[in-house]
């Protein structure tokens, strides 16, 4: 069975981070430079929250917030799941799937080591897929 760690392997480890200080609009800028649609909010190596382009138009646009004024702290999601780099990539589409979220950090002994999108999901499956039909059509030709 497949696992998070699969994925890693072929995205890699890169996570983009800023501490719940930082300025909602200064998050949007990191977010614009690395062409990604969420950060994770850490202090001190400490997980403390995620913050997604769903966020923004929810709790700040529509409540009126400004984004160089509010600290990201203050409108990022807290209560956020987590997968660990073991656990299967079934289980990963499954939270994804019932919690209605596209991002889970990766966790690995306590300590963030990853971030997995739908949509790198969804990009490994199909090239798993595309994997085992040519290792099928490799058989049947021999």
């Amino acid at each position: 069975m497949k696992k998070i760690r699969n994925i890693l392997e072929n995205k890699g480890h890169q996570v983009y981070c800023v501490t719940p200080e930082t300025s909602v609009y200064d998050a949007l800028l990191v977010m614009m430079e690395k062409n990604i649609s969420s950060l994770l909010i850490m202090e001190n190596e400490v997980l403390k929250g995620i913050f997604t382009e769903r966020d923004y138009a929810r709790k700040l646009i529509l409540q009126g917030k400004s984004s160089k004024d509010t600290p990201i702290g203050e409108i990022m999601t807290a209560n956020l799941y987590t997968i660990a780099l073991n656990e299967s990539i079934d289980h990963c589409m499954e939270m994804m799937s019932i919690h209605k979220i596209r991002h889970l950090p990766v966790i690995d002994n306590n300590r963030v080591t990853g971030m997995v999108s739908i949509g790198d999901v969804v990009r490994f499956i199909i090239e798993d897929q595309k994997r085992t039909i040519q290792q099928l059509e490799s058989y049947i030709a021999s």
